[in-house]
């Protein structure tokens, strides 16, 4: 089975967010871990727990990117595109109006993800207009 380069931009895309948060849980757990109120030594083994079940999670929609279902398709571009709100809202977080999910650099981050996830929707529209779903898109 051979992937094209949507299906491997949206596969990158994942494991580029999991080992992200990965390293979030690392070096700032207080980020993910702070509404639960865990006890520090705590912490280790339920961030450990939540990579592993967002993995877990996350390997139905990578089989159905690999495999090329078409309802994984559609469930990744809607979600994708809407990434797009992760943009707005974060600017509403810094300027006071949402309270804020994290430090400043946080909610920067989750404005560039937002950012990202829309382009790699983009991307999605013109490998389906082009070839269909799953096509691979040929921006040049």
């Amino acid at each position: 089975m051979r992937i094209n380069r949507t299906q491997g931009l949206v596969l990158a895309f994942g494991v580029a967010a999991w080992v992200s948060l990965g390293i979030i849980v690392a070096v700032a757990p207080e980020i993910l871990f702070g509404t639960l109120r865990l006890p520090p030594g705590e912490q280790r083994g339920v961030g450990a727990a939540f990579l592993l079940a967002l993995l877990a999670f996350l390997v139905l929609p990578g089989v159905g990117v690999v495999r090329a279902w078409r309802w994984t398709f559609w469930l990744i571009l809607v979600a994708f595109l809407a990434g797009l709100l992760r943009v707005p809202a974060s600017a509403l977080e810094l300027i006071g109006v949402l309270p804020a999910n994290g430090p400043t650099w946080y909610v920067l981050l989750q404005a560039g993800i937002g950012l990202v996830q829309f382009v790699i929707g983009l991307a999605m529209i013109s490998g389906l207009r082009r070839a269909g779903v799953w096509g691979a898109f040929g921006w040049r």
